[in-house]
């Protein structure tokens, strides 16, 4: 897999821009996109991302045949996020992600992911607080430049670990969650009560819940 990037100096936001070239047909996947600025980045549950300069602000494009044969699309964003976290964690942070694809250092979010379907690629965005944060938000706690990070990151995907691999690694980091809350369509879950499921979905008070982000 070839993967090219484009670096932008200010933009809305980075996964708005993708969607929108692929949907015309000006950019096919693998291709990602990053930002210096971003003023109107999205988050879950058409939450807004503060864009403030300095941090990382990046979307992917994935062909959904590249994709793990046993990965479920509603744990798209888990897996891409969890890797992340891993390239992350092996240049020394300590950070750990959150059900199904918010960041943290300590108690503080300090990222968050977002994917979308465009036909068949899977359109991957995050946004990570690098250097900056706005008020009640963190920054990560290491000193790792993007030009490193996005190669380490991209290396790591290249290797298409199955989703078995990193289910594992996360169940083992999963009970992180237990003090934390989700959210699903318009029922705040607590994760304390939670039960995760193989695929990536949790379990609560006999619902099945995927991430839908």
């Amino acid at each position: 897999m070839v993967l090219q990037i484009r670096s932008l100096e200010r933009i809305d936001s980075t996964q708005r821009y993708l969607i929108d070239q692929l949907k015309n047909g000006e950019l096919k996947a693998p291709f990602a996109v990053t930002a210096v600025e971003q003023h109107s980045g999205r988050g879950s549950r058409e939450n807004g991302w503060t864009g403030l300069k300095g941090n990382l602000f990046l979307s992917f494009s994935y062909p959904r045949a590249l994709l793990p044969d046993d990965l479920k699309l509603e744990s798209a964003s888990l897996y891409f996020t969890y890797l992340l976290k891993e390239t992350l964690s092996e240049a020394g942070s300590k950070v750990w992600l959150k059900w199904p694809n918010d960041l943290y250092i300590d108690d503080k979010k300090i990222g968050g992911a977002i994917t979308n379907l465009v036909a068949d690629d899977l359109v991957y965005g995050v946004g990570l607080n690098l250097k900056a944060a706005p008020e009640g938000f963190g920054t990560l706690d290491i000193d790792i430049g993007q030009d490193l990070l996005l190669k380490r990151y991209f290396e790591k995907l290249k290797k298409c670990d199955s989703w078995k691999l990193v289910f594992r690694k996360y169940a083992l980091e999963f009970d992180k969650n237990r003090t934390y809350y989700t959210h699903y369509f318009k029922q705040r879950v607590a994760l304390e009560k939670a039960i995760l499921l193989s695929d990536g979905s949790i379990e609560y008070e006999g619902q099945r819940m995927f991430s839908l982000r």
